[in-house]
């Protein structure tokens, strides 16, 4: 087991072999950014609770509204090739590409890409865990989606679902 700290709650706690694989394959996804502009490569990985995994990395465009984030596309590809309602868990990991050391700081998502794991969350009926690392995985935070993104806007506002 590998000690995953949360600084800023002065909190740690013990990882999973699980749960450092998702991480793992995270950091591996953000080797497949396509990140020319911010130079920031992200990746991502779902875990269902099959035990399959799903990975994505952001992909940029020169017009910056056109990019997709990491959790996007693994969600995407979770999606199209899975059972969205089947998922148990989520990591993410990036890192500059103009550093060439690895920075301490853990990657989350963005308020968008929470939006989106909060649908998939509700669909699956889980509070979803969110592993937020940095590249080297010496820095690892977990938060559940209802942490990251409190009374999100979901189905029952607009009257499907409950």
């Amino acid at each position: 087991m590998v000690k995953m700290a949360r600084e800023r709650f002065g909190a740690s706690q013990l990882i999973s072999p699980e749960d450092l694989r998702l991480c793992r394959e995270a950091v591996e996804a953000a080797q497949r950014a396509y990140a020319p502009y911010s130079k920031f490569a992200v990746g991502a990985a779902i875990r269902t609770v099959d035990g399959k995994t799903f990975a994505g990395a952001n992909l940029e465009n020169a017009v910056y509204g056109l990019s997709i984030c990491a959790e996007m596309a693994a969600l995407t590809n979770l999606n199209f090739n899975g059972d969205p309602r089947g998922i148990d868990a989520v990591a993410v990991a990036g890192y500059s590409l103009n550093q060439d050391t690895v920075s301490e700081h853990i990657v989350t998502p963005c308020g968008r890409c929470r939006q989106l794991i909060s649908e998939f969350a509700g669909l699956a009926h889980l509070n979803v865990p969110i592993f937020c690392c940095n590249a080297d995985l010496s820095q690892i935070a977990v938060y559940r989606i209802e942490e990251l993104l409190p009374h999100a806007f979901g189905p029952r506002n607009i009257g499907q679902g409950t």
